[in-house]
């Protein structure tokens, strides 16, 4: 592992139908201490036979070692690596012949905080995006508050990208505020915004979150059929 890529190299677990034959793929971003192999239980609740599931591993099973709350450079450089890795994976799919409006980009707790990250600062009309318990990375500058690290102000647009924002009211490791302000800044980054507050839920997912992820998913159009005019 390298101590300034610390994700290189790392595995990349699939499931669903061949890169190279699939419509859709969905890049599955697992939590703090899980693996690929575990994020990839999601997809027997995602009904898209023709989709393609990519699940890239964190090396030490942590895409960054500190609060997605903290300053961005507290964590780095686990968390440029994770967004190289990320790319990667997006990377494998547009190389099988899978544009961004077709590829998905999900994830739960830490994952849901690194796909959302990762959609902002690459803007595109991409498939969709399905944070499951997450937020956007680091600090925001809080009105009556000194400026902090980062202010929220993403360049690009997102141009009507699905968005499934899920989390509940009161999550151990994820502020309702930092929900919030996540579905307004994607928001004004023209996604198409569905956000979610479960009372009660705690750090978890539930049905009606993977319904909607299931039907975000199947609602991306099958790819056009070549022409079958001989003519033509």
């Amino acid at each position: 592992m390298s101590a300034a890529d610390p994700h290189a190299g790392t595995p990349l677990r699939t499931a669903g139908a061949p890169l190279d034959e699939a419509a859709v793929a969905v890049v599955l971003l697992h939590g703090r201490g899980a693996s690929g192999e575990s994020i990839l239980t999601l997809t027997s609740e995602l009904h898209r036979e023709d989709a393609a599931f990519l699940a890239p591993e964190a090396a030490g099973a942590t895409w960054y070692p500190n609060s997605f709350l903290a300053p961005l450079e507290a964590n780095e450089p686990w968390l440029s690596s994770a967004l190289r890795r990320v790319y990667r994976a997006v990377e494998e799919a547009e190389a099988a012949g899978l544009p961004r409006d077709r590829i998905v980009v999900a994830g739960f707790s830490q994952g849901a905080c690194l796909a959302c990250e990762f959609v902002a600062r690459n803007p595109a009309r991409w498939g969709g995006l399905v944070a499951l318990s997450g937020g956007l990375i680091g600090t925001a500058t809080t009105e009556g508050r000194p400026p902090e690290d980062k202010r929220f102000d993403y360049p690009g647009r997102l141009d009507g990208t699905p968005a499934l924002v899920g989390c509940a009211d009161v999550d151990p490791h994820i502020p309702l505020r930092r929900v919030e302000q996540t579905v307004v800044v994607l928001s004004e980054m023209q996604a198409d915004v569905d956000g979610r507050i479960y009372e009660g839920l705690g750090h978890a997912v539930n049905r009606d979150e993977m319904e909607a992820f299931d039907r975000l998913l199947r609602s991306i159009p099958a790819p056009a059929s070549p022409s079958s005019d001989p003519h033509g």
